[in-house]
C-alpha cells in the first residue's frame, strides 16, 4: 500500500486487513479519465491564485495526458496496491514531476474531487444511456412501419379487451422511453453543477474563480453550498431512479414479447439470434435474451435500494459510507446501458405474424365496446346500451358464434335495436377503431399522425 495522503497525523500503520477492506481502486479505477480531466482543470485554477506558476502548471498538465495515454493500456493498473484511484494517479503524477505533484492537492478536497469525478463520468453516462434509449424508440417505431394496419387484441387483465393497432401499441412504449429520455435530461442538469472549490465541506481558503472552473469543465453552473457538496449523492439517485424506470419499461415490454411469442399466444416470433434451446428438449427455442432484462430489473432495483437504504441515515457531511455509490451506480449503469442495447437488437430481428393476432380479435369480442357506443351514438343511453352489448356477447359465447358469425337478420331478430349497420362493426374491428380518433386514440388517421409526430420528436430529444 502507497504512502498516505494523511500520513502525518498516525503514528502507526494501519491493520493489512483494514487497508485491504477500505481500498476501492479495483471499481473507482474507471473514473481515471475523469480524474486527471478534473486535475488539470484544477492545475489551471492553481495557477490563477499563484500557486503554481506557468511551467508548473504545464508540466502537470502534460504528465496529465502522458498518464490518460498510458491507461488505456488494459494492463495498466496491474499490480497497483493504492487505495483509490486519486492515491494512483497521484502516485503517478509523482512519478513523472516529482515533488512538483505535492502542489496539485492545494485547497482541494478528496471529498469534492470525488463529487467531480463522479459528476464528470456520469455526464457522459447519461449521454450513453439516453442515445442508448433513442436508439431502441427508433426501432420500436421502425417496427410500427412494418405494419401499419395490422390490428391486435389490447388487454386489460390479460383478457382480450379491445382491438387496437400494432403502431398503437408500440408508440405506448414509445412514450414510455421519451419520458425516461426527459428524467435522463433532468439529471443531466442537477450532475452538471461544478463542486470544486467547496473543500472539505467549509470551502476553499483560496480564491478560486469557480465560474471559470466551471466553464473549463463545461459545467452550466457551480454549487451553492460546501457542506451540501460534500454530503450529495443526489444526482447519483437521480440517475438511479431514471434507469429503474428505464429497467421497468424494458421489463414490462420483455414480458409481453415473452408472452406473444409462445405458443398460447403465438403472434410474434423471436429470431434464432436472440434465442436459445435447451439441453434437454430438442424442440425449445427459449427467450433467454428477454428472460434476462427482466432478470437484471431487479438487480438495478436493488443496487437503487442499497445506495437509497445507505445514504438515508447519514449526518451531514462526508461520511465513509459514501464510497458505497460507485459500484450501485457502475453496475445500475452498466446494466441498464446493456439492456437496452438488447432490446433494441430483440426488436430488429422481432417478426409480426399479423393473421395470428387478427385471428383473436375475431374469435373475441373485443368489438363489445363498439357495438355499445354505436347504440349510443343512435341515441340509446349507455347504461342500457353497455347491457344491450353485454347480453349479445353472453348470447354469442352461448350458442358458440363469433362476432362476424351474426348476420344482420339474425341481429335483428336478437334485439331491433340492431340495425343492418352492425354486421360492419361485428364482422372488423378496424369499423369501431375509425371512432377513435382523438388525438391519442387507435384510430388509422390518428395512429398515422402520431407515428410522424413521434419521429419529429425522437430527433429532437
Amino acid at each position: 500500500m502507497q504512502e498516505k495522503l494523511y500520513g502525518g497525523r498516525f503514528e502507526a500503520g494501519q491493520d493489512k486487513f483494514f487497508e485491504k477492506f477500505s481500498e476501492s481502486l479495483h471499481f473507482d479505477k474507471r473514473l481515471i479519465e475523469a480524474d486527471i480531466e478534473g486535475s488539470q482543470a484544477f492545475a489551471r485554477a492553481l495557477e490563477s491564485v499563484g500557486i503554481l506558476n506557468a511551467e508548473e502548471r504545464a508540466r502537470i498538465v502534460r504528465a496529465f495526458d502522458e498518464i490518460q495515454t498510458e491507461a488505456r493500456n488494459p494492463n495498466y493498473f496491474h499490480g497497483a496496491n493504492d487505495e483509490d484511484v486519486h492515491s494512483f494517479v497521484i502516485r503517478q503524477l509523482k512519478e513523472k514531476t516529482g515533488v512538483l505533484a505535492d502542489k496539485i492537492h492545494t485547497g482541494r478536497s478528496r471529498n469534492e474531487q470525488v463529487s467531480l469525478d463522479t459528476r464528470l463520468w456520469l455526464r457522459s453516462t447519461i449521454e450513453t444511456t439516453i442515445a442508448a434509449t433513442r436508439s431502441l424508440m427508433g426501432e420500436l417505431l421502425n417496427l410500427a412501419a412494418k405494419h401499419p394496419q395490422a390490428a391486435i387484441p389490447g388487454y386489460t387483465h390479460l383478457r382480450r379487451a379491445q382491438a387496437v393497432l400494432w403502431p398503437h401499441y408500440l408508440l405506448a412504449y414509445f412514450e414510455m422511453f421519451a419520458r425516461d429520455v426527459e428524467r435522463l435530461r433532468q439529471t443531466y442538469d442537477r450532475t452538471n453543477v461544478l463542486p470544486l472549490g467547496s473543500g472539505a465541506l467549509a470551502g476553499s481558503a483560496f480564491a478560486f474563480d469557480r465560474n471559470a472552473i466551471a466553464r473549463d469543465l463545461g459545467f452550466a453552473s457551480i454549487t451553492r453550498n460546501s457542506m451540501d457538496v460534500s454530503a450529495d449523492r443526489d444526482f447519483v439517485l437521480d440517475y438511479m431512479h431514471a434507469a429503474n424506470l428505464i429497467m421497468l419499461h424494458l421489463s414490462r415490454l420483455a414480458e409481453d414479447w415473452i408472452l406473444y411469442s409462445g405458443e398460447e399466444f403465438g403472434w410474434l416470433d423471436l429470431s434464432d439470434a436472440v434465442t436459445s434451446g435447451s439441453s434437454l428438449m430438442p424442440q425449445k427455442k427459449n427467450p433467454d435474451s428477454l428472460e434476462l432484462i427482466r432478470g437484471k430489473c431487479g438487480r438495478v432495483y436493488g443496487a437503487y435500494s442499497a445506495l437509497f437504504v445507505t445514504i438515508k441515515g447519514l449526518p451531514l457531511t462526508y461520511n465513509r459510507d459514501m464510497q458505497e455509490d460507485k459500484e450501485q451506480l457502475f453496475d445500475a449503469a452498466d446494466q441498464t446501458i446493456q439492456c437496452l442495447n438488447m432490446t433494441t437488437i430483440v426488436a430488429q430481428n422481432l417478426t409480426l405474424k399479423p393473421a395470428i393476432p387478427e385471428k383473436a380479435c375475431a374469435e373475441s369480442w373485443v368489438v363489445a365496446t363498439d357495438i355499445a357506443e354505436a347504440l349510443s351514438r343512435a341515441g340509446m343511453p349507455f347504461h342500457q346500451s353497455h347491457k344491450l352489448a353485454g347480453r349479445l356477447v353472453l348470447h354469442g359465447i352461448k350458442s358458440g358464434k363469433n362476432p362476424a358469425d351474426f348476420t344482420a337478420e339474425e341481429l335483428q331478430a336478437f334485439d331491433p335495436h340492431f340495425t343492418p349497420d352492425f354486421v360492419f362493426i361485428l364482422k372488423d374491428p378496424r369499423h369501431g377503431m375509425q371512432t377513435r380518433a382523438v388525438p391519442g386514440g387507435t384510430a388509422p388517421q390518428s395512429v398515422a399522425s402520431a407515428l410522424v409526430e413521434a419521429r419529429a420528436r425522437l430527433q429532437s430529444l
